[in-house]
């Protein structure tokens, strides 16, 4: 059997209590080395914007090593510029075990 190797997203924009901005991503199926460019491409313009960032990976099927170094990539780029917080949400437990060999765990707690 083939898997699906496919990757999508949902973007929802919105405001907290204080009126900044909450971007959250859904994403869908694999974020793997074929597809951890798109999430790359999204998510870098959005860190210029400021605000918050909540990438939720409930629905990922599979990350390895590239999707994870695109997620790493993307918290430290958030980092340097200061002008917003990206967040993980609904790690599931194959991701959270990723992170926790990783030594990443830290990086992507709240």
């Amino acid at each position: 059997m083939v898997r699906d190797r496919s990757f999508h997203y949902e973007l929802e924009k919105s405001k907290d209590k204080n009126g900044n901005q909450v971007t959250i991503i859904k994403c869908h199926g694999e974020l793997v080395s074929d597809t951890a460019g798109q999430i790359k491409e999204l998510v870098r313009p959005l860190i210029l914007l400021g605000g918050r960032i909540i990438i939720d990976l409930g629905d990922v099927k599979h990350l390895d090593s590239a999707g994870l170094g695109a997620l790493v990539g993307l918290k430290v780029s958030a980092i340097e510029q200061g002008l917003c917080i990206l967040e993980l949400a609904n790690m599931t437990p194959g991701v959270l075990e990723l992170l926790r060999i990783t030594h990443l765990t830290q990086m992507f707690s709240s």
